[in-house]
């Protein structure tokens, strides 16, 4: 061992090169999924019905996992409400 080497700050750099490419894989995937979405505004988003058509009437609804969390929606972007509507509405 030369003087100044530190074997273990080595290690530590040795697991950094194999962590960060895979945390950066994770975050580019994570950044695609949510550019597949559209916006509210591009699916006319509202939080309100439209007659009988609401988004936990509709096939692309996703229902919140618990009382923490918001639903969601497949196609459209964001925190979405159950008595919501927009323009890809698909009866479930």
């Amino acid at each position: 061992m030369t003087p100044g080497s530190d074997p273990l700050a080595r290690r530590t750099f040795l697991k950094g090169l194999v962590v960060l490419p895979a945390l950066a894989g994770l975050l580019s995937a994570r950044a695609a999924a949510d550019a597949s979405k559209a916006p509210k505004s591009a699916m006319k988003y509202q939080d309100t019905p439209s007659g009988d058509m609401q988004c936990s009437k509709c096939h692309f609804f996703v229902p919140a996992a618990d009382a923490k969390s918001s639903a969601s929606c497949q196609i459209v972007d964001g925190d979405i409400s159950p008595n919501g509507y927009c323009i890809a509405f698909s009866k479930a």
